[in-house]
């Protein structure tokens, strides 16, 4: 006899692979940069490196994305291994290949031009593909930052009295 193929064994086993996935972030990057428009562009991996980053063992902290040859690669990003999965130590911070449509790329190599960056902000993994969504920055300055910082506190303080006085 034949298993079917929609049974509830199945079911609960796609549902549980779905609650795995880990949101790997750039916590850093809207402190250090003014970001503009986001996009969303595909990335090429390896198997053993998108199952690590589905187990959410990747960091984007320090990374960003370099124009080579009109290609666009993701440069100093981590991505590590557990026990069941090996990931060699030389190649965990190698450039990988972002892939974009040529218009995205035309885009992103204009606003390079004009001093700005390109900074990736959070690896995707919820879907069928692991995504990166990558942003035009520009560097805040230290005065900038300082602002952020005391309106950050500002808001923390308002939001205490606030609850505090329900």
């Amino acid at each position: 006899m034949a298993k079917k193929s929609g049974s509830k064994a199945t079911k609960a086993k796609k549902a549980s692979g779905a609650a795995q996935t880990k949101r790997i972030q750039n916590r850093r990057a809207r402190f250090d940069y003014e970001l503009g428009d986001s996009l969303v562009v595909g990335i090429q991996l390896s198997g053993a490196e998108t199952k690590s980053l589905r187990l959410g063992h990747g960091q984007l902290r320090g990374a960003f994305v370099n124009v080579r040859n009109g290609e666009l690669w993701l440069q100093n990003a981590a991505i590590n291994g557990t026990n069941g999965i090996p990931i060699d130590d030389s190649i965990q911070n190698r450039s990988r290949k972002l892939l974009a449509k040529r218009r995205e790329i035309d885009q992103l190599l204009v606003a390079k031009q004009q001093g700005r960056t390109i900074v990736p902000l959070e690896l995707l993994t919820g879907g069928r593909f692991v995504k990166l969504k990558i942003a035009i920055g520009r560097g805040k300055k230290q005065y900038d930052k300082r602002q952020t910082l005391k309106a950050r506190d500002e808001n923390r303080t308002i939001n205490a009295i606030v609850k505090q006085n329900r």
